[in-house]
Parts: C-alpha cells; structure tokens; sequence
C-alpha cells in the first residue's frame, strides 16, 4: 500500500530550490551534516528511515539525497532502486559504513552518483554535494526577483540594478529569506533559525552584523528596522 501511495505522488515539480534530504538513522551524524550544508545556505531535511526518507524525496522539491544504506524500514539500497524509478533526475549521494568493493560496485550500478565512506571529512563530502548539483542538467535558471534586486538561485548570485553584488554564502541565504518574506517583519529569532539554524542566543548580535553587511553591499533603505520587533525587507 504504501508503495502504490508514494509512487503515485511522486512527481518532479516545474521550481525547485537547492533543497537537500538527508537519510541517516544515525541522529549524530544526522544532525553534523544538516548543520554543516545549512551553514553553506541549503536547505535541509533529515529522515530517520527509508520509508520516510523515500515518501519525502517523491513528495518534497528535493535537489539531492544523501543516502546511508543500513537504514530501518526500507535499506538505503531499496531507496535508490525505487528512486531511480520514480526519480531518476535526483543526484544520489551514498553515506554509509560500507566500505567493501563489491557494495561500492553495486550500489554504483544501481543508479548512485557518488559513494562516501565513512568516517568522512564534510570538506570532501559537501565538495561532492557541490559537484553533483553542478551536473545536473538544468532547463533554466530559478531567479527571484523583488523590485531592483535580483537573485540566481542556481548560480547564487546577486544582481541590484542591473550590478552584479558579491556576497558570502550567509550573506545570500540571509537576503533570500528576506525577499521571500517581503514585506513582513521578521524577529531575530525567526532569522537565526532560518539562515544559522540553532538556537538563537539572546547575547548574539550576528544578525544586526549581517543586515549592516547587507545594507553596506546593496542599499540601506532596502531593509527596515522595525524597533522591538525586528527587520522588514522593503525592496
């Protein structure tokens, strides 16, 4: 039943932004990897087992999965051969203790685009995350725009009137989720989750640094402060 739910939904949508899901059933690696890809701006979802780990790379706009194969419900190797049926354009990552050739050969032929052994150095593993996404082969680029700001969500690039602007990786996520959010006023709070993603320290002032980053590199009266509450991204 559930095979015949999930292959059913299981559908590429027009827009995907660079999301990436995480299928690890060990919390603590897990748990690394999430933190280490969203401090380079990726969104990031973790599923603790194959069934849901699958259910979510068929109902979810995901740009790449980073499979273990020893995982409870369905194995990691189950996962790909049903994802290269239904999802054939999503790059597969294999994260997994597996270390001997044959599980390497195998998996390879099953349809994963990359084979990571672990221990492992996140360097190497999110140098190949890079790489795969550089691979596919994109139609189009996906591009949000609000007023004179331009972002290239696949090039990760910035464009105010018609200017090219360089900003750090945390610099775009930062602007990325005020233009998504145009117009509202977003908390401390709610910014740290999204673009640092822990637990915001009421001490830290990271957040007032980077809008003074951004304002410095675009214009200041594109983000308002809005006292006591927070920022708003005017455009």
């Amino acid at each position: 039943m559930f095979s015949s739910v999930v292959t059913a939904a299981c559908r590429v949508r027009d827009t995907a932004p660079m999301n990436i899901l995480i299928v690890e059933d060990e919390a603590r690696i897990a748990s690394f990897v999430e933190r280490g890809l969203k401090a380079e701006g990726f969104a990031v979802q973790v599923a603790g087992d194959g069934r849901t780990g699958y259910a979510l790379a068929c109902q979810e706009e995901i740009d790449l999965v980073i499979l273990d194969l020893m995982l409870p419900e369905l194995s990691g190797e189950q996962v790909l051969t049903k994802l290269r049926t239904t999802r054939p354009d999503v790059p597969v990552i294999v994260l997994t203790a597996k270390d001997a050739v044959d599980d390497r050969v195998r998996n390879l032929n099953a349809g994963a685009d990359d084979y990571v052994t672990k221990p492992f150095s996140f360097a190497e593993l999110s140098a190949r995350v890079h790489a795969r996404l550089r691979a596919r082969d994109q139609a189009s680029s996906l591009t949000l725009e609000v007023g004179d700001v331009e972002l290239d969500l696949r090039g990760r690039t910035v464009r105010l009137d018609g200017r090219q602007v360089e900003l750090t990786t945390r610099e775009f996520t930062l602007l990325e989720t005020f233009m998504r959010h145009r117009g509202q006023v977003l908390s401390q709070v709610q910014l740290m989750d999204r673009v640092w993603g822990y637990d915001f320290d009421p001490g830290s002032n990271v957040v007032e640094v980077y809008v003074g980053y951004l304002r410095r590199k675009l214009r200041r009266d594109l983000i308002e402060t809005v006292r006591g509450a927070g920022y708003r991204f005017v455009g």
